[in-house]
């Protein structure tokens, strides 16, 4: 279906925009700060999800709404916006306590995995990479394309999942090091709080 050099430059070419920092990244830094490694890794399992969700709207031609239309686009946006300022702003307003432990909003693996999901869905951005990125490795003649996409999109939310799993397992140490700091406990949720303001902030204001 696929030669091996085309499958080798896209698994290339995926690993390189991992070392690139974005949004998805950083979520899975906070979290794993905010919760701790297992929430970390489920956040960044949510993140991979979300990514499959994108595949499959590319495959079917979905995304190419988003594109075509601002009225979809403005909509996706924002309302992914509104999602990330409101979990940001929940942990902000946290009370805490420098000689107890961080009073955020308690956050399961199970959440972080579902919210990481609904963060990564509405993320416009996304769907229009995946509709520009994956098509450039699709060729009809090898055969079915909806196969090719669903390949293509498995590979890439696998590598999304053990980069992501690696970066909150190796954040663990510094997490517990950060958390041990009565001044920077004190405003933990302070810098949580305004990192994902800050990423519902970047999503608002991105163009298409």
């Amino acid at each position: 279906m696929f030669e091996s050099a085309a499958l080798l430059t896209y698994i290339a070419v995926v690993i390189g925009l991992f070392l690139i920092p974005g949004p998805s990244v950083l979520l899975v830094l906070t979290r794993t700060v905010q919760g701790g490694r297992k929430v970390g890794v489920a956040t960044g399992l949510g993140v991979a999800c979300g990514d499959l969700v994108h595949t499959l709207c590319a495959a079917l031609g979905l995304s190419a709404i988003l594109m075509t239309s601002a009225t979809a686009f403005n909509a996706v946006k924002w309302a992914g916006a509104a999602y990330l300022i409101y979990l940001g702003i929940r942990a902000f307003i946290a009370r805490s306590d420098a000689h107890t432990r961080l009073a955020l909003p308690a956050v399961t693996p199970r959440q972080a995995f579902f919210q990481a999901v609904g963060a990564e869905v509405l993320n416009p951005k996304t769907a229009i990479f995946f509709l520009a990125f994956l098509p450039q490795f699709v060729h009809p003649e090898s055969g079915s394309s909806l196969v090719q996409f669903a390949v293509l999109g498995l590979i890439f939310s696998g590598l999304s999942a053990v980069y992501t799993s690696l970066l909150a397992l190796a954040i663990r140490p510094l997490s517990r090091g950060f958390k041990g700091l009565s001044t920077l406990r004190r405003w933990e949720g302070k810098i949580i709080g305004t990192l994902f303001m800050g990423l519902g902030l970047k999503i608002a204001f991105q163009q298409r």
